[in-house]
């Protein structure tokens, strides 16, 4: 079975993403409509990536009448943005969930390895207890989400599920072959890195067209 198969793996190939990634690609694009554009879309993978939320019956009473509702139950959530990229993407998650905590990995690449190198950790109290969205746009080596991984695993977190907008090949693979219970959720999955380890075709940096740094 690929490991595109496996049922950890989801693509959201909505037609709203796939339009609003296209502009997001577009080099001509300005910061302000990225960071928009980053923003909606982790609105739209957050909403996938939460569908499985434990519901419970309440009963509320409409100017009408009283009847059964429903209101999720039991789960504590926590957003946790790979720095600096992935802090684009923390407002859209808490759109859909404002009491979520947010904690903070940062991390950078080490220009000859391309490895992550930590600088930055911070957590939310008692995040053993809380489903983590670890969130980051784009997903290259795998290097940076595979070691927020490790980190949160390190604290005894058990449900972590990792969001990114642009994935390639390889770091599919290196995510999912790396921990066998972690939920993958994507916009894409674009051709292949290059020598220095960018996405072909990629968006460019996503960290220097957010904050409009080069």
């Amino acid at each position: 079975m690929s490991i595109y198969d496996s049922p950890r793996f989801h693509v959201i190939d909505h037609p709203l993403v796939q339009h609003k990634l296209s502009i997001l690609r577009d080099k001509h694009t300005s910061s302000k409509t990225f960071r928009a554009l980053v923003t909606e879309l982790a609105v739209l993978e957050g909403y996938e990536a939460l569908r499985d939320l434990p519901l419970e019956d309440v009963q509320v009473e409409t100017p009408l009448e009283m009847t059964t509702a429903k209101r999720i139950v039991g789960k504590k959530l926590a957003v946790v943005p790979i720095m600096r990229a992935g802090e684009g993407m923390v407002n859209g998650i808490l759109t859909l969930v404002p009491s979520a905590r947010v904690g903070h990995v940062g991390m950078y690449r080490d220009e000859e390895t391309h490895l992550p190198v930590p600088y930055y950790l911070k957590f939310p109290r008692h995040i053993e207890e809380r489903t983590c969205l670890i969130v980051d746009p784009m997903l290259a080596t795998g290097g940076s989400l595979t070691a927020a991984i490790h980190f949160l695993r390190e604290t005894g977190v058990k449900d972590i599920r990792c969001l990114t907008i642009v994935s390639c090949p390889e770091g599919v693979e290196a995510v999912l072959n790396y921990d066998s219970e972690i939920e993958l959720y994507t916009c894409t999955v674009d051709r292949q890195l290059d020598e220095n380890a960018y996405i072909h075709p990629g968006l460019g940096d996503a960290g220097d067209r957010i904050y409009g740094t080069k």
